[in-house]
């Protein structure tokens, strides 16, 4: 579970935050605060993994909290909420160690992106297994070779959401997982991730395999088909 908490001085941006980021079962919201030092108090007290903040607060602005955080020694993550014009701030706080940024006003479809990256991110990094390239890549948000297109998709699926089931399928390359398991880790109904799963069966990525062991009725289980070159 991925604790988090939302920095953010307007009453009403900040319960659009809170709704948007309660859609996620792997999250849960450790507080909600509207001034940079409550915050920075609460964080040294109570160690959280991501804090999404405004980079203009009261009290202490956001550039400046997470400067402090890292001088403190507080391991929190921040994906950084600025206007327009906040710009020139951008490089200083990438060397500072903010993953991502959401310019206002921003959609919730990329408030949903910007989270969905940070929790692969999470993912991979606490993964036992030896990283790949691809995984690497897929940590610091670089495009893979092997990324589908969406020309190539069949119609109603898209790049994106394929892309996250991936993505959490090669964090975990020797599990087995349900339908219904997975739409529950990764957010979206089953009806839509078994569509996905469906495809990469037929794409070759995937095998299907009957589980009688879930105590109730069969079970469907998918997991990646291993490389022919692992070692």
């Amino acid at each position: 579970m991925i604790r988090a908490i939302i920095i953010e001085d307007d009453p009403m941006v900040a319960e659009i935050n809170r709704r948007y980021l309660s859609l996620f079962d792997s999250v849960e919201i450790a507080g909600v605060f509207s001034n940079g030092l409550q915050a920075l108090e609460s964080m040294q007290k109570s160690p959280v993994d991501l804090a999404l903040v405004d980079i203009t607060m009261p009290g202490l602005s956001g550039d400046l909290l997470v400067e402090r955080c890292r001088s403190l020694g507080v391991a929190t993550d921040f994906i950084m909420v600025i206007a327009a014009n906040d710009i020139e701030h951008v490089n200083r706080m990438l060397r500072s160690g903010v993953v991502d940024y959401l310019v206002k006003p921003f959609s919730m479809e990329r408030f949903n992106q910007a989270i969905e990256k940070y929790l692969r991110r999470k993912a991979l990094a606490g993964s036992r297994h030896a990283l790949r390239q691809e995984d690497l890549d897929r940590m610091v948000g670089v495009a893979t070779v092997q990324q589908y297109r969406e020309d190539d998709l069949p119609k109603g699926l898209q790049q994106g959401t394929l892309t996250t089931i991936l993505d959490f399928l090669h964090a975990n390359p020797e599990a087995s997982h349900s339908c219904e398991s997975l739409s529950k880790t990764i957010n979206l109904s089953s009806v839509t991730v078994r569509r996905y799963l469906n495809y990469l069966v037929k794409a070759n990525q995937l095998d299907a395999r009957v589980c009688y062991e879930t105590g109730g009725r069969p079970s469907l289980m998918y997991v990646l088909k291993q490389s022919k070159n692992k070692t």
